[in-house]
């Protein structure tokens, strides 16, 4: 079963938060579709219901407000759509092409897992929780760059607590803390919504970095 919910939530992560989200939504539906099916090995049912239970998610997704618990909430019913494919064929992985090989896939498909929703998984939603003080805060800088920083902190994070050096972090922290220096003693607001925002993404990445340790140390 585990096998199973691995596959679907790769796909998933790889079509939904891998592909931009300006892509048409009918190419990511096809690809997840394809990823899945290789994925499991064979079963192309259950791929097509992947593919047609995202598409129904992410259509009803944009009649949401823009805002974190949107954000949230449509993740959770994607989640929502795998588990109910779970309970309809939990064993596809097992009976499928790559059945065999599951021992070495698992820790594989759950440490691509956990860097992808602890990096891109994590970028809308802190960025949907900074929303409301961007303004305030008027912040400037290159296009996109914070996006970027933040992808790197995570990922670099979830790196230290899967290397079991979690205490690398705190260099991490110094380390920004001294680049933001001049911007945040210059501004009050910069300063908070540095620190909030800087907050936010380390405890995204250190959450979905432990809960990835704590399943490969259980699956093993």
């Amino acid at each position: 079963m585990i096998d199973t919910a691995l596959a679907l939530t790769l796909a998933w992560l790889l079509a939904f938060h891998l592909i931009p989200a300006r892509a048409p939504l009918a190419l990511r539906v096809g690809i997840v579709f394809a990823l899945a099916w290789i994925a499991l090995g064979g079963a192309a049912q259950l791929a097509a219901a992947t593919a047609l239970g995202h598409a129904a998610v992410a259509l009803a997704a944009k009649r949401l407000p823009a805002h974190l618990w949107s954000y949230l909430g449509t993740q959770a019913a994607h989640m929502a759509v795998i588990l109910a494919l779970l309970a309809w064929l939990p064993d596809a992985f097992a009976t499928g092409l790559w059945g065999g090989y599951a021992p070495w896939l698992q820790p594989l498909a759950v440490l691509l897992c956990g860097v992808m929703a602890a990096t891109v998984l994590g970028g809308p939603a802190v960025g949907l929780l900074m929303a409301p003080w961007r303004a305030a805060a008027q912040i400037e800088g290159l296009d996109n760059a914070g996006r970027i920083i933040g992808l790197m902190e995570r990922a670099l994070i979830y790196l230290m607590v899967m290397i079991g050096e979690p205490t690398g972090i705190g260099f991490l922290i110094a380390a920004k803390s001294i680049l933001r220096f001049e911007t945040a003693s210059r501004d009050q607001k910069a300063s908070e919504y540095v620190i909030i925002g800087t907050l936010a993404s380390f405890g995204w990445a250190l959450a979905w970095g432990f809960a990835t340790q704590s399943l490969v140390a259980t699956l093993r």
